[in-house]
């Protein structure tokens, strides 16, 4: 069981893997905090945008849908690899899941099949946005991947967890696809040979 980090913490974590930063206005307390608790902290989860140009993924992960209220995740990873932090705190990404996954990520072993949706995971996973149309024919340049790579094993090596601590939305939520267009296998082994 992990407390989240705080939110200068997380930024130092996030520059001290290399990471071009980006804050976004009042983004250490832009959260979701008033609807629900956040942490204890399990993992990271890895998402999609379904969206393209970084300056409108950015603004919709900041202020969200009209029924769904921003942020929609922690960071915003461009595909430039710059990472634009939108909020901090409890945050509108991951949804329901299942409970059964998470007993996995907490325990840092395989992922069963996802098919609950009974557990808060907003409550529990760090949250990464990737900008990505998710149509499986978007590429993903080697510094957005080297991005992604980096911020969770950022967030691993601060919390003490390994790769298995990081998973994707399509792992956590029956009926999610993101992120697609890479395996997480192969995203888990970049990782552990990087905190390694």
């Amino acid at each position: 069981m992990a407390s989240p980090m705080s939110a200068s913490r997380f930024l130092d974590v996030l520059r001290g893997e290399g990471i071009g930063v980006v804050q976004v206005g009042d983004w250490r307390t832009h959260n979701r905090n008033h609807v629900g608790p956040w942490g204890p902290v399990h993992g990271v989860m890895i998402h999609h945008t379904v969206t393209s140009g970084t300056a409108k993924t950015v603004r919709i992960c900041r202020d969200g849908y009209p029924g769904l209220p921003g942020p929609l995740c922690h960071g915003v990873i461009a595909k430039s690899g710059s990472l634009h932090l939108v909020g901090y705190g409890r945050a509108n990404h991951a949804g329901l899941g299942d409970d059964d996954v998470l007993r996995a990520v907490i325990a840092e072993t395989a992922l069963p099949p996802d098919n609950e949706s009974n557990t808060d995971g907003n409550r529990h996973f760090y949250g990464f946005e990737c900008e990505n149309l998710g149509d499986g024919q978007d590429p993903w340049p080697e510094a957005q991947l080297d991005t992604i790579e980096r911020a969770a094993a950022a967030v691993c090596r601060h919390h003490g967890w390994n790769s298995r601590s990081v998973i994707g939305h399509l792992e956590w939520q029956p009926g999610k696809i993101d992120p697609r267009g890479f395996s997480m296998n192969t995203m888990r082994a970049r990782i552990q040979d990087r905190l390694a």
